[in-house]
């Protein structure tokens, strides 16, 4: 069985993210999309609120599985008994930034494969930030984020 690991911090989970895995579908059995805690960014959602978000999303996709991890992802790969770590791209910065973190993870585990997937250009300019911001000020974003997800928030917000 191929399956591979997609992380994030998902606050929250975005159309661009949710063409990552929905393009990993068409490559892997199993996605394992992880929720990982980033002690540097101040979250707007909880992990399990984020959680709920995700699952909803793919209601009914049994080959999405949702996790929360605290770790490093060398360990969470081990954990699930894969070496395929997916990494969502929608630009240079994402592609530096995510490039030096894959050699310093190789240095950990010299099996781990790491794939890029392009951002569909649509959703070059999409990112959590951007519908963070929206919510804060109150504008739309209702085409950042998958249905689910926006019902989600909408039903939190009271709207």
């Amino acid at each position: 069985m191929k399956k591979c690991v997609f992380a994030g911090t998902f606050d929250p989970f975005t159309v661009g993210h949710e063409d990552t895995v929905k393009t990993c579908l068409r490559l892997f059995d199993e996605v394992v999309v992880a929720l990982v805690e980033n002690k540097q960014k101040q979250c707007m959602f909880s992990l399990s609120e984020r959680k709920e978000m995700i699952e909803s999303a793919f209601a009914g996709e049994k080959r999405v599985r949702v996790v929360v991890w605290d770790g490093i992802i060398v360990d969470l790969l081990k954990a699930e008994g894969t070496n395929v770590y997916v990494r969502g791209l929608r630009n240079t910065v994402d592609f530096e930034y995510e490039n030096a973190n894959f050699y310093a993870s190789r240095d950990l585990d010299k099996d781990m494969i790491t794939v890029y997937l392009p951002s569909e250009q649509k959703h070059l300019h999409v990112s959590s930030t951007l519908v963070k911001n929206c919510i804060a000020f109150e504008k739309p974003f209702k085409d950042y984020v998958p249905e689910a997800v926006y019902e989600y928030i909408a039903r939190k917000r009271g709207k």
